[in-house]
């Protein structure tokens, strides 16, 4: 079977004329070997994919922000060590300096800003100004850890780099982008869209599964951007590829691509995975540099192999589609004799797993929280499989022992052992440079018979924004603008958990006499943000 056969069979399921799809294409040495389009850009009026349909490539756009703001330091119109106030005075100063570095790095602490405005019940299709961003950003009283202590993916940071590069050059980011980076390299379709109601010629439309079947529109209505809202081609992006080999931007050669493409340390100095809008890896023994983006219908993936100046390019335009799987199994059918090392393949395809019943799966389900990072895991039973739920992922584990399992067919492979009395669990994750352990308890239910001292109206001065608890059916229902009544799980004394865009803890807190006065609500990238009980 040929390398091209073996590519079209992974993306079979969308090249048809009624399904939206993905643009491919596999780069060696500056020139694209093979690219092909699946699928369709608008199934309105039956416009195939092709090479030159432009995506929303969402936050792969960092790796493009990151670069003005480099290159703006080049210029010495900055230095990555400054302190964020000094561009952005209306951030508070926090016990611990900020800098610009640290907005690349995602080690700032700053809280999310999507989490942000989810919790404000801020509907993403409204049209906000990157201001209004800004605002919601700097009303935050404290961070979710001491900058560099830790890394924390964090969209904040890109909004705060797009205002930093506006009030230092005097251009939008959209402007500077152009003159500097798109102009040079003849990246004639891509642009920073900061307007939604702007035309783009050729653009492949967002879609999203339909219940029933058939799909709909899934696209963003903002005007914000630097985390994401770039738009551009397999072509162009083939002349960015080009760049990290050859650069040409700033004047400065190699050494701007040397800046960008080197891993960097904590505070402890540990390394960590990436930064500059960049996630330094390796597959096979080959180093690998890469970024993903998700937001609405758009998926999209950029995997580099500098080693063998190789490279794979996936960008969709259906929100289910895994656009980072499938260019690693593209990379992998190119680059199989150049791995020099075994690929760790899912579990479902490499490793034997055994069989458990189901009443022994039963004993591991239940609440799983992490106290350092605040994430909360949900393992449950469903067709007599043990799933979990986990953020915005919804994944299995299978058996390879008695009390140790892995994930299957996941984006991100956990490794899992649990305690014998299965009161803990402990998780390994590759992060790309090394393998990250770390422990969660099992929360156990807290009385049902007092949800009574939890009703009422909490607001938060942070992001001027209130929510309601009400009862119905002895179960507590969380109410919100812009949301649906939600009902709230007991996981914990004084703790439940709900799931709505994310999933998100509660962890209410009483005063001295015992009443409830105020509770945190925690999510992944939002740490302990207070609501005051009204």
């Amino acid at each position: 079977m040929s390398l091209i056969t073996k590519v079209d069979e992974l993306f079979i399921q969308w090249d048809k004329p009624d399904s939206p799809g993905c643009a491919i294409a596999v780069i060696q040495n500056g020139e694209i070997i093979y690219q092909r389009g699946y699928g369709m850009a608008n199934l309105e009026y039956n416009i195939p994919i092709s090479l030159n349909s432009v995506f929303d490539i969402a936050s792969n756009s960092k790796q493009f922000t990151a670069m003005c703001i480099v290159l703006l330091a080049t210029q010495n119109f900055l230095n990555l060590d400054d302190e964020l106030q000094k561009y952005i005075p209306e951030i508070p100063q926090y016990t611990h300096s900020i800098t610009i570095r640290h907005l690349l790095e995602h080690t700032s602490g700053l809280r999310d800003y999507l989490i942000l405005m989810f919790f404000a019940g801020m509907i993403f299709e409204n049209k906000y100004l990157n201001e209004e961003i800004i605002a919601l950003i700097a009303r935050q009283k404290s961070l979710n850890f001491e900058p560099g202590t830790e890394q924390l993916y964090c969209n904040s940071g890109y909004i705060l780099l797009a205002e930093i590069v506006k009030r230092v050059s005097g251009k939008s980011l959209r402007v500077f982008a152009q003159e500097n980076i798109f102009a040079p390299l003849r990246m004639k379709n891509t642009h920073f869209h900061d307007n939604f109601k702007e035309i783009v010629k050729n653009r492949a439309n967002g879609y999203a599964p339909k219940d029933g079947g058939g799909f709909q529109i899934d696209m963003s209505f903002h005007d914000f951007c630097g985390d994401g809202q770039l738009y551009t081609t397999i072509e162009d992006l083939l002349l960015w590829d080009r760049n990290f080999y050859h650069n040409i931007l700033g004047g400065y050669g190699q050494d701007l691509i040397e800046e960008v493409t080197t891993p960097r340390k904590l505070n402890n100095g540990e390394v960590i995975s990436g930064s500059f809008g960049l996630q330094i890896g390796n597959r096979g023994g080959l180093k690998t540099i890469r970024h993903g983006g998700s937001w609405t219908g758009y998926q999209s993936d950029f995997i580099r192999f500098p080693e063998r100046q190789f490279s794979v390019i996936c960008l969709a335009n259906l929100s289910t589609i895994n656009p980072t799987k499938l260019a690693f199994q593209v990379a992998d059918i190119y680059l199989d004799n150049d791995y020099i090392e075994d690929i760790v393949k899912p579990i479902s395809r490499s490793i034997s797993s055994i069989n458990l019943p189901v009443v022994e799966l039963q004993q591991k389900t239940g609440f799983y929280y992490n106290p350092t990072t605040g994430s909360m895991w949900e393992l449950e039973i469903k067709d007599e499989k043990l799933m979990v739920k986990l953020a915005w992922m919804y994944f299995q584990l299978v058996p390879i022992d008695t009390n140790h399992f892995q994930s299957v067919d996941n984006e991100i492979d956990y490794d899992i052992e649990f305690s014998e009395d299965f009161t803990r669990m402990i998780v390994k994750v590759d992060i790309g440079n090394g393998i990250k352990t770390y422990s969660l308890e099992k929360m156990l239910d807290s009385p049902k018979d007092l949800l009574t001292d939890y009703l009422g109206t909490y607001y938060s001065a942070e992001l001027e924004s209130d929510f309601k608890i009400t009862l119905a059916n002895n179960k507590l229902y969380f109410k919100s603008k812009g949301y649906p009544p939600s009902h709230l799980k007991v996981v914990g004394q004084d703790l439940f958990l709900i799931y709505l865009i994310y999933a998100d803890k509660f962890e209410f807190v009483r005063d001295r006499e015992g009443r409830v006065v105020g509770l945190y609500r925690c999510s992944d990238r939002v740490r302990r943000l207070y609501f005051s009980k009204q």
